[in-house]
């Protein structure tokens, strides 16, 4: 299944240095352009682990693992049924996700919801990161140490800070 990540999921796995779990897990992973432009003002602000992404964005780098994706006049026809709340990087996420039936990794409160009343396959920051540790990419004590840097270093928000209670027995 295609899967799309807004700014925050890119932010996490960028900015504890990463990216390649989420590679691992995604494998082609796409991104509206305006998410690309929100990574572009965080590099602008100074948000050092957003340099040399490029690297990973096709067609920047024709092997690039995170491709650009437009909206086309269609989606862009949806947005306006948007609430305001939402940035333009997760309006943009939701709006293909809907017209193409993907997937969409986000953290945001209000796009989740968004995404549930469409109908679209979502999941987060600690969704991904215990299906790292569920498929082996990660063990439980690298995946906590991963998902404590995020919290210390990108500031990343969350109820959970020990995967092993998003455990069932």
């Amino acid at each position: 299944m295609n899967n799309l990540a807004n700014t925050t999921i890119l932010s996490n796995f960028a900015a504890t240095g990463s990216l390649e779990v989420l590679h691992r897990l995604t494998g082609v992973l796409h991104l509206p352009t305006e998410v690309y432009d929100e990574i572009l003002a965080g590099q602008a602000a100074g948000y050092a682990f957003y340099q040399n992404i490029e690297q990973h964005i096709y067609p920047f780098n024709p092997q690039g693992w995170l491709r650009l994706v437009t909206l086309t006049d269609e989606m862009l026809k949806l947005l306006p049924t948007l609430t305001t709340t939402l940035h333009r990087g997760e309006a943009a996420c939701l709006v293909i996700a809907k017209i193409y039936g993907w997937g969409f990794f986000t953290d945001d409160k209000a796009a989740r919801r968004q995404a549930e009343a469409w109908g679209i396959k979502f999941s987060g920051t600690l969704g991904l990161l215990l299906v790292a540790v569920q498929d082996g990419a990660l063990t439980m004590e690298d995946g906590n140490r991963l998902l404590q840097q995020m919290i210390e270093t990108a500031h990343y928000r969350t109820p959970v800070t020990d995967l092993r209670l998003l455990l069932f027995d």
